[in-house]
């Protein structure tokens, strides 16, 4: 008789679950409204909730009339998997954003691996959810509790970050975003005294070459050694990765680094920042091109033309003036106060090529190759046509700043840039083997 009627409720609960998977809200209603305690108990198939059924399948409407019967938002499966983390899991940002709306916990952790829902949303590339994740982290509940790097950076019972579980399923949306969040590339999964696998090792493990790519113009080292002695450039060789293993090759001079020490850097707009780190982004596949093509690999493949690039191809057949140290360039970056211009390639080169002060241990700010002068702020420059420059010479009141002109002001520094040339040709120069970093 018992075992009669134990039956009778797990398929009255199976058959509340197949409602709530299939969108039928008047069904779920009728069957909460006979057994209003239904929804406060997870069922036998996998101990899931209605909660967590709705979530996973992008139910938004039934996740909302759940929500409204006053259901425990934070209610977990037998792997102490939340809603929050199902619909993350399967993408549904709607429903994620609902439940987080509703208080659901990102603080987490499940009893699989101990992780988080950044943890997931890393691993199966849902950027929606990452951002929205980390939108939430900057609440005061969390940065009060554990604050906001922290939490970007919490380990799993493996000791992985969501940074390393990014670069292992070549998930580069997701990874470019968590290091422009503050995610520590240099994070390792070992203890405190043992060496660990860092991102860069994860990358090489997955095969993804734009991953590697990020992570080594971010500043990750390739000699740092994994749990068995292995550092990058092997784990790509062990999985035939070769083109990997062409990047991570320690024989082979570093690429360039994104100069975040740098706080003219750090307090860029985005405009900016997106032109820089183009620039630094083809400087850096120049120069990836000649070490595949060395190791008999097919290129890279480059970007599609952008406007920039437009620009920079009409300058040659236009009056547009060109960069006064590469002399190939067309002028986006203006420098405050002083105004001198520059393109986007002579900039980040001024910015990588700063040495840290002895006596500080930090990169020292660039000047400006021109004047001298303090950088304070970089801009993006707007571009002159023939016509501006037309209007500035006619006005006697207002006399137009030729960057010509600033070419006989320039320092010594400007004239190391000017010999260098412009960032590519450097990547160009830099690219054969050279001895092993230390």
């Amino acid at each position: 008789m018992g075992q009669k009627v134990s039956c009778r409720k797990n398929h009255e609960k199976n058959d509340l679950l197949s409602a709530v998977a299939n969108g039928e809200l008047e069904m779920v209603e009728a069957i909460v409204k006979i057994h209003p305690t239904v929804l406060e108990h997870a069922t036998a198939r996998a101990s899931l909730s209605p909660l967590h059924v709705a979530a996973s399948n992008g139910r938004i409407e039934m996740l909302c009339m759940l929500l409204e019967h006053n259901v425990n938002v934070d209610i977990v499966n037998q792997h102490r998997q939340t809603p929050l983390m199902l619909a993350v899991m399967h993408g549904k940002t709607g429903c994620m954003e609902k439940l987080i709306q509703a208080g659901a916990n990102i603080l987490m952790f499940d009893s699989l691996s101990r992780r988080t829902c950044l943890h997931y949303a890393a691993y199966y590339g849902h950027l929606g959810c990452l951002k929205a994740i980390l939108s939430t982290a900057h609440s005061t509940r969390v940065a009060d509790s554990w604050g906001f790097s922290r939490f970007v950076n919490i380990r799993d019972i493996n000791g992985e970050t969501p940074l390393h579980l990014a670069a292992r399923q070549r998930q580069t949306e997701c990874l470019h975003f968590l290091l422009d969040r503050g995610a520590l590339v240099c994070a390792t999964t070992g203890g405190y005294g043992y060496h660990g696998s860092t991102p860069l090792h994860m990358a090489a493990h997955g095969g993804s070459v734009e991953c590697v790519r990020m992570l080594l113009a971010s500043g990750a080292d390739r000699l740092q050694l994994d749990p068995y002695g292995r550092i990058p450039f092997s784990v790509a060789l062990k999985y035939k990765h070769k083109a990997c293993a062409a990047l991570l090759d320690p024989s082979y001079a570093s690429m360039l680094v994104w100069p975040s020490p740098l706080k003219v850097i750090s307090e860029l707009n985005q405009e900016t920042k997106a032109l820089l780190e183009k620039a630094l982004l083809e400087a850096n596949m120049e120069r990836e091109n000649t070490l595949l093509m060395e190791a008999d690999m097919p290129p890279s493949p480059l970007h599609p033309a952008s406007k920039d690039d437009d620009i920079a191809s009409e300058s040659e057949d236009s009056d547009m003036e060109l960069c006064c140290i590469c002399f190939e360039q067309v002028c986006t970056i203006e420098v405050r106060p002083c105004g001198h211009q520059m393109c986007a390639l002579c900039t980040l080169a001024l910015c990588c090529h700063q040495k840290p002060d002895p006596a500080t241990a930090c990169a020292a700010e660039p000047v400006c190759p021109f004047c001298r002068g303090a950088i304070l702020q970089l801009i993006v420059a707007k571009i002159k046509t023939s016509s501006d420059t037309d209007e500035a010479e006619s006005s006697p009141t207002e006399p137009r700043k030729s960057r010509k002109s600033s070419f006989s002001e320039g320092s010594s520094s400007f004239k190391g840039l000017s010999a260098m040339g412009s960032l590519g040709r450097i990547a160009g120069c830099n690219s054969g083997k050279v001895g092993t970093e230390k």
